[in-house]
């Protein structure tokens, strides 16, 4: 009884020592897509940007909407190496990304001298802001940076005290 009780014991320590089988962990044919919002420092208290979505346009010329944590996101306290992940989705692999483009909500601002002012962002939720941006779904998973420059991107109109939002940023890898 006791030798059984040890093999047993013996299979069992063997058996739980062993890896999961990487079927079981991952799926096959899907690559994930993360995308990652930054930005370059900017000569501005705050720079609100309304994220409402991120889409993809395929190779085929399809877009298609990624699940995107829409919100209003500060740009200025994602800064050096500080970013947030605003787009958590699965794509099939093989395909390939000609194109990126970010939609804004209307709910966008600039704070200057302690003081809040709407930031105007034309266009931005009919076909939202192209960002060029190819690549080939083959890996397992894809990590996009979006890099916004407020400094560059925000810009105050005549010697009124308004503001409008000409993105400029980049995606890399």
């Amino acid at each position: 009884m006791k030798k059984i009780a040890v093999i047993v014991a013996s299979v069992l320590l063997v058996a739980s020592c062993q890896k999961p089988d990487s079927t079981f962990t991952k799926k096959s044919g899907i690559t994930n897509l993360f995308i990652e919002l930054t930005d370059a420092p900017g000569n501005y208290d705050q720079v609100n940007i309304d994220v409402e979505q991120v889409r993809v346009r395929l190779g085929d010329s399809t877009w298609r909407d990624l699940n995107t944590n829409a919100g209003i996101y500060d740009l200025l306290v994602l800064q050096n190496g500080v970013d947030t992940l605003i787009v958590n989705d699965s794509i099939s692999k093989g395909l390939f990304i000609t194109q990126l483009r970010l939609i804004l909500g209307d709910n966008n601002t600039v704070m200057v001298d302690s003081v809040i002012y709407p930031l105007k962002v034309p266009s931005s939720s009919q076909s939202g802001f192209k960002i060029q941006f190819a690549d080939s779904l083959q890996a397992d998973s894809l990590n996009i940076t979006l890099d916004f420059d407020a400094e560059k991107s925000v810009h105050q109109v005549g010697q009124k005290e308004e503001y409008i939002l000409k993105p400029v940023l980049k995606a890399t890898k």
